[in-house]
């Protein structure tokens, strides 16, 4: 009987090469289904073999699981074949975690791990173990168990170490920083965290580390978000201009193999010939054999260890090295996110750094650059218009997930470029999109739906309808579980209800700040403290408190230009204090500050804030007497605020403009049929606190003009990509 198993399993080998996938099935299956006894070892390699042609090429997971687990129970009842038992183990965790079965993938791994504990301790033991709590420390996070989840990290790092393996150190290391930046508790051991990173980087020499790109990938964005979360961003963009050169280099280097390989393919056209003279074809196979040998040597050193057979779901050498950025060696075939996924998140990088300093052209590019490889990648995963998230497989919800959040960032990023340029009918367009995807993928993008309403009050405060922002700015707040995106929130709506100016708006306004102001001593970042001392400041000039408004509102501007390098932020808070300075009769400060305030305003195309400060620079020139001056400078706002308002009514007479300021909240169908335990699947390398784009407001505290304040990326809250 072996001799039939042998040649079922070379007809179905030839199959699968030959691309005929259920034909091989049937070869294997037929094993399985045969009335005749095989032996279980040859029982358990079929179904392993079954399994894994069903994960790499179908969706048919309740399949494989069923072969799987038929597997592990054939595999139990045979005293050897560790590296079986094991490779049934991963399979089976990996196919529980993208079926969302969370309880049931744990005690798959906890049988695993007391397998590796009772065998004497090797190489390819500890290669298993670390594999084990890998998928173990992914499972925990999903269900919030941070804790256990750095446990069974420094486990893996143990055995990692034990093997002297510095790459696969590096995997555990980076992983444990990643935990650390989800979870955010003690900011110093976050902080132990990045250095340990930089010093297992260091061990790892350094011809070897450029054979690490998934791992340069997954250190240095984790640096970034680090230094995003603290807005240092000055060491910050170090990190994101090698990921950028990276990148750079890699896409050059993909297009080098493709030329190679159509230059190869081209060549083995020409060997196919019977008639080629032979100095000819001898010439040809030289060419061949270095063509060969340099797209082997390009491919796989950018790939960590060999495939095998437990890893075949994720495709062959060269669709890993195309499609993957491999972390971590067989059998732990680590990935954290698809090599275009990384793209993007790269691009997404650049545009957050490049729109608070104005870089819009850049910001466009890249917005452009990162969403035509996220729809390509949805295409893909079989999400065309009109699918909605019920029509998913159940195997690509996870991806779906990544690269549905991803798009829903540059969409953010892009209604805060629009709406800092008062391209008010662009930014319609954008959140008007959100809206959509969101109202398709409610489940999935259910994070998302706070940073809409947000959106929707920023889109609703620029073009003038208060009430309906502070509406939604609440709406957003009451849907976030973030204490961060609730103080945004909480001061964007005092803000709002400011510029309505009654008396009822005013009193909730102080019903908004007052929380606020208490949480200035718990652990806020700098983006919360900005937008408190914003609308303190705003409320300390309403009740007549100037000296202290410029306090409070000088010590924003402080942390506006040092911590968060935003000129917008800037430009605005400028213009509010030479305002001040111009109460208070100081008016050389006033013209001083109101000028720069003005310059960074048309450096930016922000015309409601140009505006702003031409009034109030009309009023000084009025105070000095300069009748000239405050001519021409009338003159060139009132030019402003033509513009303005023909951008103000392109955009209300928008139906879009309507459905996005009214006071009602996104109406979605909930499918009670999608298990969103599902869609965390494999959450451990997806969520991210990637940073946002968040919006603050203020009237002109003398005219009636109001402007956007940008408030930059980026919150401490534990939203997820």
């Amino acid at each position: 009987m072996e001799a039939v198993a042998e040649g079922l399993w070379g007809l179905a080998d030839y199959h699968e090469k030959t691309g005929e996938i259920g034909k091989a099935i049937k070869c294997l299956e037929a094993i399985c289904q045969s009335r005749v006894s095989f032996l279980p070892i040859i029982e358990a390699k079929t179904r392993l073999h079954v399994a894994t042609l069903l994960l790499r090429h179908t969706h048919n997971l309740n399949h494989a699981k069923a072969h799987l687990e038929r597997a592990q129970l054939i595999l139990n009842s045979i005293p050897s074949c560790f590296e079986l038992k094991c490779r049934a183990y991963s399979l089976l965790s990996h196919c529980y975690n993208v079926l969302g079965s969370i309880p049931h993938q744990k005690q798959i791994l906890y049988k695993a791990l007391q397998l590796t504990s009772t065998v004497p301790p090797d190489v390819s033991v500890h290669l298993w173990s670390c594999n084990f709590n890998s998928q173990l420390a992914n499972a925990l996070v999903i269900e919030g168990d941070y804790q256990s989840s750095l446990t069974a990290l420094e486990s893996g790092y143990v055995s990692a170490s034990q093997i002297g393996y510095p790459e696969l150190q590096m995997f555990f290391t980076s992983s444990i920083l990643h935990v650390h930046l989800m979870q955010w508790g003690d900011q110093t051991l976050v902080e132990q965290s990045v250095g340990r990173c930089d010093d297992v980087w260091k061990t790892i020499h350094p011809e070897r580390r450029a054979n690490c790109l998934g791992l340069f990938f997954y250190n240095e964005l984790l640096h970034v978000f680090y230094r995003l979360s603290i807005c240092d961003y000055k060491n910050a963009s170090q990190h994101l201009d090698k990921l950028d050169n990276a990148v750079k280099a890699d896409s050059q280097k993909i297009r080098e193999v493709q030329q190679l390989t159509n230059e190869l393919n081209a060549l083995n056209q020409s060997l196919s010939r019977s008639d080629l003279p032979s100095r000819e074809r001898s010439a040809l196979i030289t060419r061949q054999a270095q063509l060969r040998e340099r797209i082997g040597n390009m491919t796989m050193s950018s790939s960590v260890g060999k495939e095998t057979s437990e890893s075949a779901f994720l495709g062959t050498i060269r669709q890993v090295w195309e499609d993957k950025i491999v972390m971590a060696p067989a059998p732990m075939n680590g990935e954290w996110l698809p090599k275009s996924a990384v793209y993007a998140l790269v691009d997404l990088m650049v545009v957050i750094f490049g729109r608070p300093k104005g870089n819009f052209k850049e910001c466009e590019n890249r917005i452009q650059s990162g969403m035509n490889i996220i729809k390509e990648e949805l295409v893909k995963l079989g999400i065309t218009d009109g699918v909605r998230e019920v029509d998913l497989q159940h195997s690509a919800i996870r991806m779906a997930g990544v690269y549905l959040t991803l798009l829903m960032q540059f969409l953010e990023n892009k209604v805060a470029v629009e709406l800092t340029r008062s391209e008010f009918v662009e930014a319609q367009e954008a959140l008007a999109q959100m809206k959509n995807w969101f109202t398709r993928f409610p489940t999935i993008l259910q994070a998302c739906e706070s940073i809409i309403e947000m959106l929707r009050g920023q889109y609703a405060h620029s073009v003038g309808c208060y009430s309906e922002a502070a509406f939604h700015y609440v709406e957003a707040a009451k849907r976030t579980e973030s204490k961060s995106m609730q103080v945004m929130c909480q001061a964007y709506a005092a803000v709002s209800c400011f510029c309505i100016g009654d008396a009822e708006s005013s009193s909730l306004a102080l019903d908004l700040i007052g929380p606020i102001n208490e949480m200035r001593d718990s652990s806020i970042g700098v983006r919360e403290e900005a937008s408190i001392l914003f609308a303190n400041g705003l409320l300390l000039m309403k009740q007549q408190d100037l000296h202290e408004a410029r306090n409070r509102l000088a010590k924003g501007l402080q942390i506006a230009h040092n911590h968060m390098g935003n000129l917008q932020l800037v430009s605005q808070y400028l213009t509010i204090l030479g305002n001040l300075a111009l109460a208070l009769h100081d008016t050389g400060q006033a013209r001083e500050i109101l000028r720069s305030s003005l310059t960074l305003a048309k450096k930016l195309s922000d015309v409601p804030t140009q505006i702003w400060v031409l009034s109030v620079l009309s009023v000084l020139y009025h105070q000095l007497g300069e009748k000239g001056s405050e001519m021409e400078n009338d003159e060139y706002r009132s030019k402003k605020l033509d513009d303005l308002q023909k951008r103000l009514a392109d955009a209300r007479s928008s139906i879009q403009h309507i459905e996005l300021i009214e006071k009602a909240k996104i109406e979605v169908l909930q499918y009670h049929e999608l298990d969103k335990r599902a869609i965390a699947g494999q959450a451990m390398r997806v969520n991210l606190d990637i940073p946002e784009s968040v919006g603050l407001s203020t009237p002109m505290p003398i005219q009636s003009s109001s402007r956007l304040v940008d408030l930059d990326i980026g919150r401490r809250g534990k939203r997820k990509l």
